[in-house]
């Protein structure tokens, strides 16, 4: 068996430039001696599961948490919420049980396999694009291992690859199991449906009661329900709140000004197509066709074997047109033949498309936008001055009132919950910190995306609780009407039902029919709720039933179940698709159980201290 019976060179250099990646991004992380020469967490048959590996591992997932959460996560954190360590020691477990079986099986990797797979890692590379041994060294170095390290886990990884390769090669979903995904997933239905809406019914919705609306808001506590807050007290700085502040410089916004003078002083431009000829002759027959009326513009250049893509100009300026032919082109007062003219290129028949007139703004127009963006921008450096201020004055003691009073920055407080986005909450980076701030946590200052920076604490969390019915009243007469519209619509749709199944002409009734032919699970239909499509297709042939949706009732009959459509340039993609995802379902099951069978027969053991001592370095 070779590798390249496996896996293509494209993979296997991504394979091990992740390697190296991770590798890397270890660096600095060490494992000194856990108790007198202890080099492994335990074993799967005769293979070690290095101590090494296993706390690069952790410190891997951690790091990838941390990112994830934006903020530091402790080892015993991540062990309650998620089991980190016992993933870790699974995920080495399995690897250690195929090193093993590879062992024992005889498979392994030649030097030049090896040799091959180093080369293609472009990470090893110099300037020239060629693998470079000195950067091959440093690399390595930076991570604590020595060459020959290195290639024994790569001899490793390529040898396990093709053990995995080997059990999975042959796995092939069922025919009889792709086609009843398929038949499921592309049948198709035909059916009927109508809408019945608030304007079908015959008898207006009365005016509520307040008693109808406290019986309405008491029976529908849930959706009046405030969810969990965080009430957060903070200061905040923005840009804005303080570029008052910056006297304007009148040098400076010249100067801006006219760097930018392309922008603020925009020429004439003129949409322009130039059709050459060979000869003046030539030029002079074509023009005379025009004007005559004997041909088009279109038609000169079709016969020139040209498409108008092709002589187009763009939108040109006076300058870039050439003066030879600027002044005729841009006298024309609107679209149209500029006329037979010189080029560089040769005589030629000008003609204008369009035309953008020319946009001035005078440094006094312009004045107003470039000093609200000078201000702005000096307002963000003077933040940036001020952030070690505060922090100082945060380390100091001071108070987030005090803050407020000694500093520019504002004080406010906020039920904030994940979903609010009004004030400072409607930046990322504020929610982003309310999500991780807990009782007790020390205030930091923290920037915002528009130059801007806060810092906040936790004052206490609000439970859920059930909002006033006077800051509701308005939710709750729109959720008592909608009510009464649908319950109205569903005794509605209850007395059309068995017409409606008969064939009866709903039309006749003042109502719409639809038609719907050929729609599969996959499609949508507008102006449905979610739950339309399905309730469709778990119907019989001929029943009729009623869907709510929207403040509306929607009555669907299924007309006929069909198939999937064989002419449908969809549906072999389909069995394709499925057909992948099927085989790698398998093939992952297959996989899993192969490598339980191979943990059990070569026998599982593991070294407690080794592992506390290890997770005892991580915070």
């Amino acid at each position: 068996m070779t590798k390249e019976s496996i896996t293509g060179k494209t993979s296997k250099a991504l394979v091990w430039i992740i390697l190296l990646l991770v590798l890397l991004g270890l660096g600095g992380y060490g494992v000194t001696n856990f108790g007198g020469g202890v080099t492994s967490i335990g074993s799967v048959g005769n293979t070690d599961i290095d101590i090494r590996d296993y706390q690069r591992a952790l410190t891997q997932e951690l790091r990838a948490l941390e990112a994830q959460e934006g903020r530091p996560v402790t080892l015993a954190e991540a062990n309650a919420t998620r089991g980190l360590s016992a993933q870790v020691q699974q995920r080495l477990i399995t690897s250690a049980a195929l090193d093993n079986e590879t062992a024992r099986l005889g498979i392994s990797v030649s030097d030049e396999t090896v040799r091959n797979d180093i080369l293609d890692i472009p990470s090893f590379r110099g300037l020239d694009g060629k693998f470079d041994r000195e950067t091959y060294r440093r690399a390595l170095g930076q991570i604590g291992l020595k060459e020959a390290e290195y290639e024994a886990v790569v001899r490793r990884e390529t040898a396990r690859t093709l053990l995995q390769g080997a059990v999975l090669s042959g796995i092939k979903a069922p025919d009889i199991l792709t086609k009843t995904f398929l038949d499921y997933a592309g049948e198709r239905r035909n059916f009927t449906w109508i809408r019945l809406g608030q304007n079908n019914l015959s008898t207006p919705i009365p005016e509520p009661t307040d008693a109808d609306l406290k019986a309405y808001y008491q029976s529908h506590t849930p959706d009046f329900t405030l969810p969990e807050m965080k009430r957060i007290s903070y200061v905040w700085i923005t840009p804005e709140m303080i570029q008052d502040q910056i006297p304007a410089d009148e040098a400076r916004l010249k100067e801006v000004y006219d760097s930018r003078i392309n922008e603020f002083m925009v020429p004439e431009k003129r949409v322009v197509e130039r059709l050459v000829f060979p000869t003046e002759e030539d030029a002079r027959a074509a023009m005379s066709e025009l004007e005559s009326g004997e041909t088009s513009f279109e038609d000169l250049v079709k016969k020139r074997g040209l498409s108008l893509n092709d002589i187009s100009l763009g939108a040109v300026t006076r300058d870039q047109i050439g003066s030879e032919a600027a002044d005729a082109v841009f006298a024309l007062q609107a679209p149209g033949l500029a006329g037979l003219l010189p080029s560089s290129l040769g005589p030629a028949i000008f003609r204008v498309t369009s035309i953008q007139p020319a946009d001035e703004t005078t440094f006094e127009e312009a004045r107003p936008q470039l000093l609200t963006e000078y201000q702005l921008d000096q307002a963000r450096r003077k933040i940036d001055t001020l952030i070690p201020d505060i922090e100082d004055l945060l380390a100091g003691g001071a108070t987030l009132e005090d803050i407020a009073k000694e500093t520019d920055m504002r004080s406010g407080t906020i039920d904030w919950w994940d979903g609010l986005g009004d004030g400072i909450a409607d930046y990322e980076a504020f929610r982003k910190a309310a999500l991780a701030v807990n009782k007790g946590d020390f205030p930091e200052v923290e920037s915002l995306e528009d130059g801007g920076a806060f810092a906040m604490q936790l004052e206490e969390i609000l439970p859920p609780r059930l909002d006033d019915f006077e800051n509701v009243k308005s939710k709750v007469i729109a959720g008592w009407e909608n009510l009464q519209v649908e319950t109205a619509l569903q005794a509605m749709a209850e007395e059309l039902a068995p017409l409606f199944a008969n064939g009866a002409d709903m039309s006749a009734r003042g109502l719409t029919v639809t038609e719907e032919k050929d729609i599969t699970r996959s499609d949508f239909i507008e102006g449905t709720p979610q739950t339309f499509l399905p309730t469709v297709f778990k119907m019989d042939k001929g029943e009729v039933k009623s869907v709510k949706g929207f403040g509306s009732v929607l009555l669907v009959r299924l007309d006929d179940i069909l198939p999937p459509d064989p002419d449908n340039p969809i549906v072999p993609q389909l069995q394709q698709a499925l057909d992948t995802q099927l085989r790698q379902s398998m093939a992952q099951d297959v996989f899993s159980a192969y490598v339980v069978a191979l943990e059990n027969e070569a026998g599982i053991q593991l070294n407690s201290a080794a592992i506390n001592a290890v997770n005892a370095q991580f915070p």
